[in-house]
């Protein structure tokens, strides 16, 4: 029953949780399209500007006001992996996603050049969750989770190209941060997350119990039961040929030319003269 209820509150975690966060951001953005945007894309990260760094809190929640494909491209993705992450890692799934968070937008902060842009959306984030769960799909050895990762390849194996400086207008740097942070993340908890469950001879191989001999518990039952068809077969013939009850006979071994060495008059000596 515990286990049910577990399962059950990672579901609905796995639901309203980037749930919430996309309300956060679409809210944002409402506001961000409704006054021109001017004010919010400060709040950004501008690289190495001390002024800036309230832009590694804010930065993945804002968009370009002016581009609604900008943060309908990364709606989908968010809520996807973030709902993985949740449902499969629940007992790490905060630290995953704080750790996603701020690394990738101090990697920004430092790594990226000031060229008086602002750096700004949720896609440094997305490729975190994106390199996390792909190596440690494979780190858990999983099958959901390797499916996952194949899944995340298949739909958005083009994002592995994000990592590269393609557009100017893209930030490439938010991108290999947080593909870095991800992968990162999970050769860290790679002992943590979900396992295959085990079968009994796999349990009884960890405890060092010796597994039984099936095949040798087979034989001796055949050789027992043939041998018992063997003595079924003998004694069906002695029936055949002495009825139901083969007659018992007694013999007695007698020499009558021996007489007892009483009787003979003499008497064995133990001595020796």
């Amino acid at each position: 029953m515990r286990t049910q209820t577990k399962i059950t509150s990672s579901a609905a975690e796995a639901l309203i949780y980037p749930l919430l966060l996309l309300f956060l951001c679409w809210a944002i953005w409402l506001l961000e399209r409704t006054s021109g945007g001017s004010d919010f894309i400060q709040w950004g990260i501008r690289p190495r500007q001390w002024s800036s760094w309230k832009g590694v809190l804010f930065m993945p929640l804002l968009h370009d006001p002016s581009n609604v494909k900008h943060i309908l491209n990364n709606s989908l993705p968010t809520y996807l992996l973030l709902a993985a992450i949740i449902y499969y890692y629940r007992e790490i799934a905060l630290k995953v996603f704080l750790i996603s968070w701020f690394g990738t937008g101090l990697i920004v902060w430092w790594v990226a050049q000031d060229n008086g842009a602002y750096h700004i959306g949720m896609s440094g984030v997305i490729y975190a969750f994106f390199g996390f769960l792909f190596i440690s799909g494979f780190f858990r050895r999983v099958k959901a989770l390797q499916g996952i990762s194949l899944a995340i390849i298949f739909v958005y194996g083009s994002m592995i190209w994000g990592i590269f400086p393609t557009e100017p207008s893209i930030s490439w740097e938010g991108h290999f941060g947080g593909f870095i942070v991800g992968v990162g993340l999970a050769i860290a908890f790679r002992k943590h997350g979900p396992v295959n469950p085990k079968y009994q001879y796999e349990l009884e191989k960890e405890l060092g119990i010796e597994p039984p001999d099936l095949e040798g518990m087979w034989r001796r039952n055949q050789e027992e039961l043939a041998h018992r068809q063997y003595l079924e077969q003998l004694y069906r013939e002695q029936a055949a040929q002495y009825g139901p009850h083969p007659p018992i006979q007694i013999i007695y071994h007698v020499n009558p030319t021996r007489k007892p060495p009483e009787e003979e008059g003499t008497l064995p000596d133990d001595t020796e003269k």
